[in-house]
């Protein structure tokens, strides 16, 4: 029998950087959460050897070609099996789920994610993409559903806990901080050749390709002011990025009295994991602890987005609203997964992402089937421009 006390969480994503992290946090923890429902895009091995050891109820593979060999591996094991896109939507509103993490990566979170606010589940969101595309859309149905959206990006966790017990302090301006990543200090003309090796070397956390690749050209940073927007019901204006190398402090906010809280620690994806699991209470763990005397020297700059110009065009996006954040993720969707292959320059990523947004058709008030075909239709000219 379930303890009352447990959160039973559905972790969409599991076998990626965040999923990994978070079944650590799960594990080590056993009082107070257990795994209900894992589920990967197709790393069956690993979700496989993720099921044996973490004994959920249900698993899920999107890719249906990984299902028999994830069945025949799981045969002796009391739990469901499922496999495609609509089972994701499916299991997250299952009434043996109290928390949804969505790790997953990009546009794929979005629809699971309303599946899961429809059912009045807690979201833990990793996946940023969700609020970048359908901002407006996502915040409404949190509101009609009465839904906690729970961050769980480094940046956008540091914002959440200083703004603990200030609900009737208006912010004057939230500063989300930037690592700056790989390339930080060098101009255009000395990315012109950049591989895929050196944008995959970041210099302070360890994550997965596409996001690594996001923070080498800031569009990462991009992503999360758009995420901030809607997060915290501010407007462009109050968002302001800030190059911090060191990755201590990892966002501040700053009141209309001058007064500025941050949250610091060393660069862990485990201790945002486990706030957003156990909000409002704080759970001891053993993680390093940052101390102040191994680093005298915090600093910090303003970003160049002359050079890194998926920063701005995130601002831009931002400013214009309706469907063109949408367009910019999709657009940066396709562009990195083709610099990933080798068909696409690093540079020339920002180029098809601007040269999207001033070419797809702009709608002011999108629904959810405008979010979907914007998407579908940008992907399509983002191919097309690169081919």
């Amino acid at each position: 029998m379930n303890s009352p006390l447990k959160k039973r969480v559905a972790l969409l994503g599991s076998t990626g950087s965040i999923g990994r992290q978070a079944l650590d946090v799960i594990a080590a923890n056993p009082d107070h959460f257990e795994v209900e429902v894992l589920t990967a895009q197709s790393n069956v091995d690993l979700l496989i050897e993720q099921a044996k050891r973490h004994k959920p109820n249900v698993v899920v593979i999107v890719n249906e070609g990984g299902y028999e060999r994830l069945k025949e591996a799981l045969a002796g094991e009391p739990l469901k099996i499922f496999s495609g896109e609509k089972a994701l939507s499916s299991v997250v509103q299952m009434e043996s789920v109290d928390v949804v993490l969505t790790a997953l990566v990009g546009y794929a979170g979005l629809q699971p994610t309303i599946k899961a606010i429809e059912a009045g589940k807690t979201i833990a969101l990793a996946n940023k993409e969700t609020l970048v595309v359908a901002g407006a859309l996502i915040t409404q149905l949190a509101r009609e559903h009465r839904v906690n959206i729970l961050p769980v990006d480094s940046e956008h966790s540091a914002i959440f806990q200083c703004l603990a017990g200030e609900l009737h302090n208006p912010v004057e301006k939230i500063i989300l901080t930037a690592s700056g990543g790989p390339f930080r200090g060098r101009k255009r003309s000395d990315l012109t050749t950049v591989t895929k090796a050196q944008a995959l070397r970041h210099p302070n956390w360890s994550m997965g390709a596409k996001i690594t690749i996001d923070s080498a050209t800031l569009m990462n940073k991009g992503l999360e002011v758009i995420e901030a927007r809607w997060l915290f019901g501010l407007g462009a204006s109050k968002i302001e990025v800030l190059v911090h190398p060191q990755s201590i402090i990892h966002s501040m906010v700053q009141f209309e009295d001058g007064s500025i809280k941050a949250q610091l620690g060393l660069p862990d994806m485990r201790l945002p994991i486990q706030y957003a699991l156990s909000y409002p209470e704080r759970l001891k763990n053993d993680f390093p602890r940052f101390d102040f005397a191994q680093y005298p020297s915090l600093t910090f700059e303003k970003p160049d987005t002359e050079t890194f110009r998926n920063l701005a065009l995130a601002f831009d996006a931002l400013d214009r609203g309706g469907n063109m954040p949408c367009v910019l993720n999709a657009a940066n969707e396709v562009a990195v997964a083709e610099f990933l292959n080798d068909r696409l320059s690093f540079l020339g990523i920002s180029e098809v992402v601007e040269q999207c947004l001033a070419k797809m058709d702009y709608i002011r008030e999108p629904r959810l089937e405008d979010y979907v075909e914007t998407d579908k239709m940008t992907r399509i000219r983002a191919n097309e421009l690169i081919r």
